[in-house]
């Protein structure tokens, strides 16, 4: 796109703007015809008024007349150079205020209570620059439809599974090969599945299997929408074909235990409202995580850790295509950086997650359950598998919704 230009007659304004270094060669061509100057139109934030004199004599400016040295000698108006850097696409240079756009899955919100204030406290010590923080929270899924619509440009994406993330990638907002890009395969949190039931657990629900009991009602979110919805189906699934059963078994095993829910919600956090503050269903399975967080808020109940449990990886990365039309790369980048740091890892432990960060994941081992048997998405095939054999339309859990419905 072309710039529009702010003119300068030398002659009668007697001033001009010092851009950069790169524009001496313009001024010296401009004031050496006497001619007028141009410009490029950046937006301005601060100036600095610096004397010419000694600087038109080191361009070896010879040929100006006196009167017209005396003229223009008299004041420069300077632009910093972290606004010529910003008029080149930078974004991080300049001491002004930035906003970073940071779109989450429903349950960190707690975390990044706490460690959003700790980055900008560092971040202005640092750069004396202000970060705020425009957050939005929501079931996964839905997050990165609106992150793909651009209803929700976020710049940065801390979601509950990298399925969500590849979507966005497909989509050409993230650059490819992102999980090489930042520690641990771009996962910044952990946690695994847990079964919470009611006081003194009168279903008697205590293992995966229990779940497919005909007397028992569960609390489910939506896959199509959530995260925690997928993790709990793969969960459900890999109980038994990690156990050594067949797919033909896990299918009637998790249809049996979707016939015992009477209603999918959108996110974690609705299901975990249900359940906890309206008292609806006898079992719900979540995030280790939000189960620790409603124990800290006086929403005690029993669960169980099951012994065969999946590894629950929640990635965070850069949404490139909006921090290069933001430009805030520089400070997003850094933001997520210092999600992996030990201050901030040891945030989301007191939370409940399990840090990726091996000094923290050790100083707070005693605090979580041992778990026997960890499977991952990869001993499911992967996340290209797992969509196309599970959650495209007319796979596997439609199947399963239709068969619980009839």
């Amino acid at each position: 796109m072309d710039k529009p230009y702010y003119t300068y007659n030398l002659r009668h304004i007697g001033r001009v703007v010092a851009v950069s270094q790169a524009t001496k060669s313009i001024i010296h061509e401009a004031t050496m015809s006497e001619s007028k100057l141009f410009i490029p139109l950046i937006q301005v934030k601060s100036l600095q008024i610096i004397s010419l004199k000694s600087t038109v004599k080191n361009w070896g400016l010879r040929r100006l007349s006196n009167s017209y040295l005396k003229l223009v000698s008299l004041f420069v108006v300077g632009v910093a150079l972290s606004i010529a850097l910003a008029a080149c696409g930078s974004s991080s240079a300049s001491n002004s205020d930035v906003k970073l756009r940071l779109v989450s899955f429903s349950v960190t919100q707690a975390a990044h209570d706490q460690i959003i204030p700790k980055f900008v406290e560092k971040w202005k010590k640092e750069h004396n620059q202000n970060v705020t923080f425009e957050t939005s929270y929501g079931g996964s899924g839905a997050q990165a439809a609106a992150v793909i619509d651009g209803s929700k440009e976020a710049d940065i994406v801390h979601l509950a599974l990298p399925l969500d993330v590849n979507k966005i990638q497909q989509a050409g907002l993230i650059k490819k090969a992102w999980e090489t890009r930042a520690p641990r395969n771009g996962i910044v949190t952990r946690s695994v599945a847990a079964i919470v039931t009611r006081d003194g657990n009168p279903k008697g629900i205590n293992s995966w299997e229990d779940l497919a009991k005909d007397d028992v009602k569960l609390i489910a979110a939506n896959p199509k929408t959530s995260g925690i919805a997928i993790w709990e189906f793969l969960g459900l699934w890999g109980s038994v074909t990690q156990a050594g059963g067949d797919e033909a078994k896990a299918l009637d095993f998790v249809t049996r235990v979707y016939k015992n829910t009477s209603g999918l919600t959108k996110d974690a956090r609705e299901a975990s409202d249900l359940f906890f503050q309206k008292g609806e269903g006898d079992v719900l399975v979540s995030y280790e995580n939000e189960v620790t967080l409603a124990e800290q808020n006086n929403q005690k109940l029993p669960f169980t850790v099951p012994q065969l449990n999946i590894s629950i990886d929640n990635p965070v990365v850069v949404v490139d295509k909006n921090v290069e039309k933001h430009r805030t790369k520089e400070v997003a980048q850094a933001f997520i950086d210092y999600l992996y740091s030990e201050e901030a890892q040891r945030e989301f432990a007191k939370l409940g997650y399990r840090s990726v960060n091996p000094l923290i994941t050790q100083e707070v081992a005693s605090q979580f359950p041992k778990v026997e048997t960890l499977f991952t998405a990869q001993d499911l095939g992967g996340w290209d598998t797992i969509q196309k054999k599970f959650f495209e339309q007319g796979a596997i859990f439609e199947q399963i919704q239709a068969k619980s419905k009839a």
